[in-house]
């Protein structure tokens, strides 16, 4: 048979890549040529056409059927992929993956008529970018070490000789994929990088970043760059052209931990009863110039990222910890936000401003709550001096605001937040639940009010802009609260309409106190949809605001440093038509590029979070502690402990007959007629803490631990 007639006989088949083709019929060069050549001739008759990079046969119209998608989760004998746009994902059963991996882009074709109707079904028709980097854990299986990937560890992957470093058995490891197979199993890779044994919770964390490409270590030239700024100081030039606002009694409210300090208050009552309130925030924009290395890099990584006690910066110490902090006692470059509120706290006026500020003292949160609950001793007092006389009159816009916030019905959804105690040695040893006072309240309500001017700004003035977006629940995740509030007992009177804020904080409001007080948090939390950044204003449900932004945040997020960008622009008299030349496709970018390194960020620290609670967990192993059923499912129960601590019991453990029954937020035991119900405590015992996986496995605790 002619090369020819060979090639669009295997494209009959299965469409092929370049690749595919002469792996079947080239081996050498002149073999590969004329795999090439019949290519072309197929190509020209119009016998085959290509996609992506793949060839159909022109017949089969399979070409336009085609989806370009992202895998995403795998599995033993099944992947899942995602459309390019994110809309939906398809199922892909274990024969028709091609050996794909997650993070590979790939070419996929949805069957006709799917197993289960209804849902989404196809086959992978070729790997068109290959996501080579993986992490996971070395194990020793039958005589040699094993990779096993994070995200699919029912698969394992033969380390091929010479390319296993010094990694050991129970080690974490980043691995590069040197030659692929046709299955996942048949991959061989090579280690890359060691992190340390996977039981401890810091290696499984730096792993999770190694992941995302995520790194501590800037590159040079951004480090070169930043080395301009080594103990740099605010000159006299720099203060020129500024509102020169160091006789105010500005300062900071921090945790006693922060290093990077990117907002001061300042606060003075007027005659008439009313408020004039500033905040003021590190002005970066005026070192991170466009274009630069910083600026580049800054908006690779959108976000800083916060674990345990660590930070990977958005960018380098000496901004962030240096020129850009609002260090105690030193001259600072701020973006100033001045508002004029009357008696009762409604925001009258607002002017924005390039200042220079000096913050009288760095306070510390549990502080100021001491000292506004009247309970500071001496020491503290003395500390504040200088500041102490506005305290009074912050707790009570505080109170004005906080009013109004109620009556617009703004939802006050408590996150469950906990704080890892950690030793010296980065070893999780305790896990408490995060408390928020008086203090932690009013910043938050004082940084929202001048998120709300930023974006109101960019409104009236028709100017592109990065706005924070936070729509209205879908349909499905309003269908899934309300069958969690009815079998709480709770009636939430919105079976098919969309609840206002105002609706979901009255059912918050009336099961406070309650068992089911935690797990409607929760699910409230879940029925949310994900705040996003966008360059058109939509409002935020959850805050039942029509105008909003992240301007308070330019150390840490770069959506800030954006708007910081685009309304020094605009304060500087840039007319609108060149505001929408130079910002409009900006806008969009940052936008799409923060949105999707906030879900990344946001991602590695819960699983982070999760690791070091799994860490905490194995040094309690047999220990008998109470806790709630937050969870129900057929395989059994979740129970959270006090301190937030979060682990499975499976039915095994609650029942020997094998049959259990769910029944919305109820498990049943048909034979022995036991039940357990969402909200019910429960003794348990700590058997298993996965540091790795960062999963923790309960027992129903024996009948003398619960006496």
């Amino acid at each position: 048979m002619a090369m020819r007639d060979k090639i669009e006989h295997a494209i009959q088949n299965q469409p092929c890549t370049v690749k595919d083709l002469k792996n079947k019929f080239g081996g050498d060069r002149g073999a590969d040529r004329k795999v090439m050549e019949a290519v072309d001739q197929l190509v020209h008759e119009a016998v085959i056409c290509q996609r992506q990079g793949v060839f159909f046969t022109v017949r089969s119209g399979r070409a336009d059927k085609a989806l370009l998608c992202k895998v995403v989760k795998l599995g033993k004998n099944f992947a899942f992929v995602m459309l390019e746009d994110g809309t939906s994902d398809i199922f892909i059963p274990g024969r028709f993956t091609r050996g794909a991996m997650p993070g590979d882009k790939v070419l996929v074709e949805k069957f006709a008529h799917p197993r289960v109707e209804g849902s989404d079904e196809g086959e992978i028709l070729a790997v068109l970018e290959e996501k080579n980097s993986l992490v996971g854990t070395m194990h020793r299986m039958e005589g040699r070490l094993k990779f096993v990937p994070d995200d699919c560890p029912a698969i394992s992957m033969q380390v091929m000789r010479d390319c296993e470093g010094s990694a050991k058995d129970g080690d974490k490891v980043a691995v590069e994929i040197l030659l692929r197979g046709s299955r996942q199993e048949d991959h061989r890779v090579g280690v890359a990088m060691r992190f340390g044994s996977c039981d401890e919770a810091k290696r499984c964390a730096k792993a999770l970043l190694y992941a995302q490409d995520i790194r501590n270590r800037f590159p040079d030239k951004v480090r070169d760059e930043a080395k301009k700024l080594d103990n740099a100081e605010v000159s006299a030039a720099d203060c020129e052209g500024r509102m020169d606002l160091r006789a105010l009694p500005i300062f900071t409210i921090d945790s006693a931990e922060t290093k990077d300090i990117d907002d001061a208050i300042s606060l003075t009552k007027t005659p008439d009863g009313g408020f004039e309130l500033g905040v003021h925030i590190a002005d970066v924009s005026n070192y991170v110039k466009p274009g630069s290395e910083l600026d580049n890099e800054a908006f690779n990584r959108a976000t800083s990222v916060y674990y345990a006690d660590q930070v990977v910066p958005m960018l380098p110490k000496q901004l962030s910890n240096g020129i850009c902090s609002l260090n105690e006692g030193v001259l600072r470059l701020a973006f100033s936000c001045l508002m004029r509120l009357d008696k009762d706290g409604n925001l009258t006026d607002y002017r924005f401003v390039k200042s220079v500020i000096r913050s009288r003292v760095k306070g510390v949160y549990s502080e100021i709550n001491a000292l506004l609950a009247g309970n500071a001793d001496d020491e503290l007092t003395g500390k504040y001096h200088e500041v102490l006389a506005q305290l009074p009159a912050m707790k009570e816009l505080y109170g004005h605001r906080a009013r109004l916030r109620k009556e617009r019905g703004c939802m006050d959804i408590e996150s469950g937040e906990v704080k890892l105690i950690l030793d010296e040695d980065g070893h999780c040893i305790d896990v408490k639940k995060r408390t928020s006072g008086e203090s932690e309240a009013m910043i938050e309500e004082f940084m929202l009010l001048a998120n709300q001017c930023a974006a109101h700004f960019a409104r009236v003035k028709q100017i592109p802009f990065v706005y924070r977006v936070h729509e209205e629940p879908n349909a499905e995740k309003l269908e899934r609260l309300h069958g969690l509030l009815q079998a709480c007992g709770v009636n939430d009177h919105f079976a098919k309409d969309v609840p206002t804020p105002k609706e979901l904080s009255a059912i918050l409001e009336g099961v406070r106190g309650t068992a089911y007080e935690q797990i409607i948090n929760v699910g409230m939390l879940r029925c949310m949809s994900k705040a996003v950044y966008e360059e058109k204003p939509k409002g935020h449900y959850g805050l039942v605001l029509q105008d909003y932004a992240h301007f308070t945040s330019p150390i840490r997020r770069y959506p800030d440093l954006a708007i910081h960008r685009i309304m020094t622009a605009q304060l500087k008299g840039t007319d609108k038509d060149t505001m929408i030349l130079r910002y409009s496709e900006f806008a969009e970018d940052v936008s799409k590029q923060a949105s999707e390194r906030e879900v990344i960020a946001m991602q590695i620290e819960r699983k982070a979070e999760d690791c070091y609670k799994a860490e905490y967990a194995r040094r309690h192993l047999g220990e008998c502690y109470e806790g709630r059923i937050s969870g129900v499912t057929q395989r059994g129960l979740f129970i959270e402990l006090e301190n937030g601590v979060e682990g499975f019991v499976p039915a095994s453990s609650l029942t020997a007959t094998g049959t259990m029954l769910t029944e919305g937020v109820r498990l049943s035991d048909p034979v022995s007629g036991k039940n357990w119900n969402l909200g019910d405590t429960m003794m348990i015992t700590i058997v298993r803490a996965d540091v790795n996986l960062g999963k923790i496995d309960f027992e129903v605790a024996p009948e003398s631990a619960k006496q």
